[in-house]
């Protein structure tokens, strides 16, 4: 496969070295100072059983006749706008598009540029970084990749389905894609909601009296949000959801949280903001993630300063 992956920071970095690894053809849309880094030290990724090293092919701008089976986005969500501008002069008539971005809100975008009949569903679940020195660490050996159409009426194509499962069991596609990113969202926005407001790893919080109890409970305003939107989380995600949200010896911090300890953007109005205004569009009482989301706010207003 010709693959197009903008980003090549954790996660375009990340998945891009599998791919590498599996023999598709990948170039990374990147900004010149990442491209040039790249250039002379190669992509590097250190991961949680081996390491990846070698070449990143990059550019700094889409050629209109490259025209990929596939544009991976993993870009913040802040910066989806600049995205869309990026990619478009290559994407062809036969090119699909598949965003890891956290939340939902960036599918309609997608689709009012590029059609619904070129953007695929996607999440990833993993937990990497882009160091100071440019080298993608992973943190933990969670590792799964999942897409799949969002209508039956435009599949997967079927070299595409085959080339993205030849990953590895890891990789899995769906049918249900849309329900598994609304479980995943209603888990990010409890994760990063709570990390962020507390300001602390999942067990720091859990190891406090109420630190647990006020996870699930942010959690549960989530939950009924996706209920109401018709997604509400199967039962093994929601019990998958609520150990991860409350095991006192967990590491578990949100992206988010990171982003917020080194002053830097968050993508608090995609993911908090969204599932508020979902909720509020369904007149649901969200006290806490109120909270978290006016915790942010103050932060990015601060920081705007």
């Amino acid at each position: 496969m010709r693959i197009l992956i903008l980003g090549a920071g954790g996660i375009g970095g990340y998945y891009g070295a599998r791919l590498i690894e599996a023999g598709h053809e990948v170039t990374f849309l990147v900004r010149p100072a990442r491209a040039e880094r790249l250039r002379e030290n190669g992509l590097r990724v250190i991961r949680h059983a081996d390491e990846f090293a070698g070449p990143g092919p990059v550019a700094t701008a889409a050629r209109p006749d490259l025209h990929p089976d596939l544009v991976m986005l993993s870009c913040k969500a802040y910066d989806l706008d600049s995205a869309l501008a990026a990619i478009a002069p290559a994407v062809g008539a036969n090119t699909r598009i598949l965003p890891l971005l956290n939340g939902l809100r960036h599918l309609e975008a997608l689709d009012a540029v590029f059609g619904a009949e070129h953007v695929l569903g996607g999440l990833c679940q993993i937990s990497v970084t882009l160091d100071d020195t440019g080298v993608i660490r992973q943190f933990s050996p969670l590792d799964r990749l999942t897409f799949g159409t969002r209508n039956p009426a435009s599949p997967v194509p079927p070299a595409l389905s085959a080339g993205l499962r030849g990953l590895g069991t890891n990789v899995v596609e769906r049918v249900d894609i849309l329900q598994a990113m609304w479980e995943k969202f209603v888990f990010i926005t409890a994760l990063a909601g709570i990390t962020s407001l507390l300001r602390g790893s999942i067990g720091e919080i859990a190891a406090t009296p109420e630190g647990a109890q006020l996870a699930q409970r942010l959690y549960g305003e989530c939950m009924q949000t996706a209920a109401y939107c018709g997604h509400a989380p199967a039962e093994a995600a929601h019990a998958d959801a609520v150990q991860k949200l409350t095991t006192p010896t967990s590491t578990l911090k949100a992206s988010m949280l990171r982003d917020l300890e080194r002053g830097g953007r968050t993508e608090c109005e995609h993911i908090l903001g969204d599932m508020r205004a979902r909720a509020y569009a369904h007149a649901i009482e969200t006290p806490l993630l109120s909270v978290a989301l006016a915790h942010l706010r103050v932060y990015e207003a601060s920081r705007a300063q």
